[in-house]
């Protein structure tokens, strides 16, 4: 049976609730709506689910009051700006929306390299999880008043992932104008199906994504909670897509009926599903159809598999492993500085010694720090 992320199948969940449905077109708060979902959040707390918040909707309120064109999105400064306006009576909100159901609110606001740094990743799961610990809702949003085109997720579908992924959540709900993943636009194409389970995403799947947001409002599409699906999937936690148009949604998605539910593929060790959730790297890897081969069979990546390598990366750091067409295989931590890197591309084990001058190690990536994907 495909779970619907109750209180009895889900101890911890992420809620994702995207700008076109928090806030109205005059940029206003729609309250009325909001208040049913934190009633569902309370009596899914009242059952003994743990809940965290992603919160879109700064940007679109800033922007109301500081009178910016285009929802603050006109220029990385407007939304900069509407951003850090934005944020105050955001947390306002929820606080008060909250505290009069008797629940605790915790503001915190992240950048992309807060979870692409290992140890800050670290830091903000174990703020989660204390905070969880006490009782509190936290409240998590991007910080869109520092972050930049370079430093920051773009979207908060794939925050959501990334965070249920550092508080170990067994899953996330996406509340989005959509109720669901469909065969095609259902906006323009009638005869579009929901897909009310997705046990992979493949190639298929991935087509059938849109990169735009239909709201104009918000900065996720499609494509983006596709791959946030990928990304809470790898972490072991299941992921629905259910439209937010209706009061209480949450209690609705427990009906059953709506949405798409992504399942998990297993539970990787902390530090893999960290790798498999990163989204960005220092380099890539390219490879041939044999080294692929051995990969999928669980083998480390030898330079005698390597084709070409690029990128500026040292020892340790995330790459990509791509193949001959293009596609990201897998993720892992580089065992040798870029310069290197290049000199043995493509040269059999009993060769390094002699390009290096030292005593090589084995593999370009060892098994043991990679991730599949």
């Amino acid at each position: 049976m495909v779970s619907r992320l109750t209180p009895a199948d889900c101890p911890r969940l992420v809620v994702k609730i995207g700008s076109s449905l928090l806030v109205d077109p005059a940029g206003m708060v729609r309250q009325d709506w909001l208040q049913t979902v934190v009633d569902d959040i309370a009596e899914r707390r009242a059952a003994g689910q743990q809940i965290i918040i992603v919160s879109s909707g700064a940007i679109a309120l800033g922007a109301r009051r500081l009178g910016l064109p285009k929802g603050g999105r006109a220029s990385l400064e407007d939304a900069q700006a509407a951003a850090a306006t934005g944020q105050i009576a955001l947390s306002q909100c929820w606080a008060g929306l909250l505290d009069a159901k008797g629940m605790t609110a915790a503001q915190i606001l992240v950048t992309l390299d807060d979870l692409e740094d290992r140890r800050r990743y670290l830091n903000a799961a174990a703020t989660l999880e204390r905070l969880l610990g006490l009782g509190v809702v936290p409240v998590i949003n991007e910080n869109d008043s520092v972050a930049t085109a370079e430093i920051r997720f773009g979207d908060n579908d794939r925050l959501a992932a990334r965070i249920a992924q550092a508080a170990s959540a067994q899953g996330v709900v996406l509340l989005s104008d959509v109720d669901g993943l469909f065969t095609d636009d259902p906006g323009k194409n009638p005869e579009a199906e929901r897909i009310p389970h997705v046990a992979r995403i493949d190639a298929r799947i991935r087509s059938i994504a849109k990169a735009e947001s239909s709201s104009g409002m918000g900065s996720g599409g499609m494509a983006s909670k596709i791959e946030a699906a990928r990304i809470a999937n790898a972490a072991g936690a299941a992921l629905v897509i259910v439209s937010g148009l209706h009061d209480h949604p949450l209690a609705r998605l427990a009906e059953g009926g709506c949405g798409t539910v992504f399942t998990a593929d297993g539970t990787r060790a902390a530090k893999k599903a960290w790798l498999a959730g990163r989204l960005t790297s220092k380099g890539r890897i390219h490879i041939d159809a044999g080294a692929a081969k051995a990969l999928a069979k669980g083998a480390s990546l030898l330079p005698a598999g390597a084709k070409a390598v690029d990128g500026s990366f040292k020892r340790g750091d995330v790459v990509e492993i791509v193949d001959a067409d293009g596609l990201v295989l897998a993720h892992g931590l580089a065992e040798y500085d870029l310069a290197d890197a290049v000199r043995i591309c493509g040269l059999r084990t009993e060769a390094l010694t002699e390009v290096l001058g030292y005593a090589p190690r084995a593999a370009l990536i060892h098994r043991d720090h990679m991730v599949l994907l």
